[in-house]
Parts: C-alpha cells; sequence; structure tokens
C-alpha cells in the first residue's frame, strides 16, 4: 500500500495560559565570603550596566592587599641586593680574587630572588583583584525581579544575592499538553493576548519546547518569542496564547510505515519512473494512535511504503496498482 505525501494541518483550537518571562535572567553574586554592608536596589529597581548592587565588607581584602604589596616589596629589595651581590661577584671572579662556586653562588641567588619577585607580583594581583570582588556590579542593564539576602547577612561565594531580568527580550511562557506540543515546531506562529485585556495582542513564535513532559502535570513547556510586545505586556503579566490557523501543519504517516532499525527511523519512498523503493532517514515524533509527525526527510508528493515494509529490500521494484508495472 502506498502513501502520497501531503501537509496535513491538525486541529489546533486551544487557548493556553501563561506569564510573560524574560528571555534573558541572571542571578548575581558575590565571588568571595564575606559579610554584606549594603545593598542599594531592591525588586523591582531598574539598573545600567556597571551599576552597583551589593557590597561585603571589604576589610580582610584590604588587609591580604596590604600585605601581598609588603611581600612585594620585600621581594624587591632582595632581588636588588642579589643582582648587586652577583655583580659584585663577577667582577672579583674577572679579577681572579673570588672563586667559580662563590660567583656561581652568587647567581643562583639572584635567580632566586628574581623568581620570588615574580610571585609576589603575581599575589599581588591576585589579592587586588579579590578586593574587586567585594562589589557587585550590574553586567547589563534591566530589572530587578527577585533578592535573596540582606544586609547585615554572611554570604558564601556563589550564592545568589538578586535577579535580574534584561527586560526589552520577552517570552509567553506556556505550558502545553503532550499532544498539542508534538505538533508544534520551533518557529510556529501564535497569537498572545494579556488576560487583563484580550483586544490587546501581539504575534509571537516558538523559539523553545520541552524535550520532556513534566513528571507532575506531563505537561511540556514551550516559549513563545514575543515580536515587538508594547510596554504593558510588563514581565509576571498573566497571558493566553493560541496558534495561529495552519499552525502544525506537517506530514503525518501511520506506524506501519516505520522501519525502526536503531538509532534511525526509516521508511520506503517509491521512485515514479522506475518503481524502486529505497530507504529513507526521517525525524519522527509521536501524534495520537499511532501516528507519527515527520518532522524532516520527506517532501509533500512523495510516495511512501505503508504496509508490508518489512518484507521489502532495498532497490526491489514494486506494482503500483493501475500502473500496469510490474
Amino acid at each position: 500500500m502506498l502513501t502520497v505525501i501531503a501537509a496535513q494541518t491538525p486541529a489546533l483550537d486551544v487557548i493556553l495560559s501563561g506569564t510573560v518571562q524574560p528571555q534573558v535572567q541572571s542571578p548575581f553574586g558575590f565571588r568571595v565570603m564575606g559579610r554584606m554592608v549594603a545593598r542599594p536596589v531592591k525588586a523591582g529597581d531598574r539598573v545600567e550596566a556597571g551599576q552597583l548592587l551589593a557590597a561585603v565588607d571589604p576589610l580582610s581584602l584590604e588587609m591580604a592587599s596590604r600585605s601581598a604589596s609588603a611581600a612585594l616589596a620585600s621581594a624587591r629589595a632582595h632581588y636588588d641586593n642579589a643582582v648587586t651581590a652577583e655583580s659584585r661577584q663577577a667582577t672579583l671572579l674577572e679579577k681572579k680574587t673570588a672563586s667559580q662556586a662563590t660567583f656561581d653562588a652568587a647567581e643562583q641567588e639572584r635567580a632566586s630572588a628574581q623568581a620570588n619577585m615574580a610571585q609576589a607580583e603575581a599575589n599581588v594581583s591576585k589579592a587586588k583583584e579579590q578586593l574587586s570582588y567585594a562589589v557587585l556590579k550590574a553586567d547589563y542593564a534591566g530589572v530587578v525581579t527577585a533578592t535573596s539576602a540582606e544586609i547585615g547577612q554572611t554570604v558564601s561565594a556563589g550564592q545568589p544575592i538578586l535577579t535580574i531580568a534584561e527586560p526589552t527580550r520577552r517570552d509567553a511562557v506556556i505550558d502545553a499538553p503532550t499532544n498539542v506540543a508534538d505538533v508544534l515546531s520551533i518557529g510556529t506562529p501564535f497569537k498572545v493576548a494579556l488576560q487583563l485585556d484580550m483586544s490587546v495582542a501581539v504575534d509571537g513564535k516558538v523559539r523553545e519546547i520541552a524535550p520532556q513532559a513534566d513528571d507532575a502535570t506531563r505537561t511540556r513547556r514551550i516559549r513563545i518569542a514575543l515580536e515587538n510586545p508594547p510596554e504593558i505586556f510588563r514581565l509576571g503579566s498573566t497571558i493566553s496564547a493560541w496558534p495561529v490557523a495552519g499552525a502544525g501543519a506537517g506530514i503525518r504517516l501511520p506506524g506501519s510505515a516505520l522501519l525502526e532499525e536503531s538509532p534511525q527511523t526509516r521508511v520506503f519512498v517509491v521512485d515514479p519512473q522506475t518503481l524502486k523503493v529505497s530507504l529513507r532517514d526521517i525525524e519522527v515524533a509521536p501524534d495520537l494512535d499511532d501516528i507519527w509527525i515527520v518532522r524532516g526527510g520527506l517532501k509533500p508528493g512523495e510516495r511512501v511504503v505503508t504496509a508490508g515494509v518489512h518484507r521489502l529490500k532495498d532497490g526491489q521494484i514494486v506494482r503500483i496498482d493501475g500502473s500496469g508495472a510490474p
């Protein structure tokens, strides 16, 4: 049995509820441990790139920086003395008043002092960098959506202090039943409206589909990128979203047409000129009642064998009813 491939549009008469969320949202935290002494921003505040978000007590870090600087000064003085001693021993060696062993010891001392100075310089750089971590600044302009620590609290390195969202790029985030999510694909067009005022609607396109269903709700999360949403589509707003007419159109095949050869799924495609069948790798997703959605590998108009596929071989000639071909 053969099927001529054609794009089919399933019924997608559904309206799904969700919320407006930012595409980019980042938790910010200190890179060092300390007691927080400042947090001049709160949830809802707008911040600019480079703006101060929070600070920890820098006393211990400042002391470490001063200690590293003092160690560097000592290492430089030791190096200067070693260079002078090496030069003196080189002069004495030329005059034959000092032994080669004494000069070698002076040279080794100078090399050791030079290495110690380089290590001290690295320690100073590290201490200054650690001191800079005492203040937390915004990497980009955005809105503070949540705070997780208060002034006076001792925080650890990496602990989230606050969360910032970049508000210009927004998503409508919905949870769709599996049978609906399977029909959708990246780029599927949607209409998104505010639940408080359904007359305010914008266009959007699916940009992300969760590969697995939630364990508790058995729904899959869909993120729809909003196209030029007005300011009224604020973060956290409740929305309703539905696919536009024609969304979800695609090729569908019965399970009897598929050859499961791990890790590939294949079908037999018939050449209309030679009537020979050839195996073709395709990508599929489950729909309903043993019907599969073809995600890639087939084009409308091609003929696919839908029965008896396990008895066919690649290159075999088949008969099409009414064609008169063998």
